[in-house]
């Protein structure tokens, strides 16, 4: 078990990577989006081609969030009864969750979205009419989030069954959404 919890905490290690890329693109799309308006509206000087770059901005930040979304224990759950659960009720919960909705969705999205991006790669797509910039970075984000989301899926599978099996300690706490 010690050499998965290894595999679990160097998934986590990689996940942060991507966490932070993912916070770094919010605060550049935001920096590009307030720079597009100002000089839309000071100098009459705009581009399509920086809204396309605050989509692809909007790929990444989505995709690569995901697996420390995850990984936060920050992911939407359909919450009826679980935070009236006990913590290792929660667990089985959380790894029953894991093993049946999330790992075979990601193994399909990712299967699904490798062909998606290559497609647009060999064609060296670009998005008309304007700006002209080329799709395939945001088309990648699709596989490389999928993935990360599988393997951090991998992580928390690992952290789960170690702690049902009482070989590490865990926070199960989850503070249901106001609604």
């Amino acid at each position: 078990m010690k050499l998965f919890l290894q595999l679990a905490q160097a998934i986590d290690r990689l996940t942060r990577v991507f966490g932070y890329v993912a916070a770094a693109l919010v605060m550049l799309a935001c920096v590009v989006s307030a720079g597009n308006a100002m000089s839309r509206y000071l100098f009459s000087i705009s581009s399509n081609a920086w809204l396309e770059v605050q989509w692809h901005m909007f790929a990444g930040i989505v995709m690569l969030g995901a697996a420390w979304t995850l990984r936060q224990n920050e992911h939407v759950r359909v919450d009826v009864f679980y935070g009236r659960l006990g913590p290792r009720t929660k667990a089985w919960v959380d790894l029953l969750g894991l093993l049946v909705f999330l790992m075979p969705a990601m193994v399909l999205l990712l299967e699904m979205s490798w062909p998606y991006f290559v497609n647009s790669w060999i064609s060296q797509e670009t998005q008309n009419p304007a700006g002209g910039l080329k799709v395939w970075p945001a088309r990648l984000m699709l596989p490389v989030g999928f993935g990360l989301v599988t393997l951090q899926g991998i992580s928390e599978i690992i952290k789960r069954i170690a702690y049902l099996r009482g070989d590490i300690e865990m926070d199960t706490h989850y503070e249901r959404p106001l609604q």
